[in-house]
């Protein structure tokens, strides 16, 4: 079963995201926000972060590289409807990235294919 640390400020996202991770079968942990996500990342036992790349304020490069403090391992896949620049969210350490809104076959294939390598 994969485990997945998703982070995404927007309550109704993040409740929908999660619905379809579950569906698959997988375990999700939702947070809403960067503390939460260390919190969670200092824990271990994730086999992907799902992130937004705007949280709190703030961009999901500053968390992606916060986790990479913790994590160096474990696959970041940015999901966001801000335009993402591949070469800084790739520098930041995350691995791929979905632009929002994409279908639930691309989010669960992107999982998949991260988590398989």
């Amino acid at each position: 079963m994969i485990r997945i640390l998703h982070v995404e400020d927007n309550e109704d996202t993040r409740t929908l995201v999660a619905f379809v991770l579950q569906a698959e079968g997988w375990d999700v942990v939702s947070v809403d926000g960067r503390e939460a996500a260390l919190k969670h990342a200092g824990d271990g036992g994730f086999d992907i972060y799902l992130i937004d790349h705007w949280i709190d304020g703030d961009t999901g490069s500053t968390l992606c590289s916060d986790l990479r403090s913790i994590d160096q391992h474990t696959p970041i896949l940015f999901y966001s409807g801000a335009m993402l620049d591949a070469e800084a969210m790739r520098a930041s350490g995350a691995q791929g990235f979905l632009e929002k809104p994409c279908s639930p076959e691309a989010l669960v294939g992107e999982i998949v294919r991260l988590t398989s390598k």
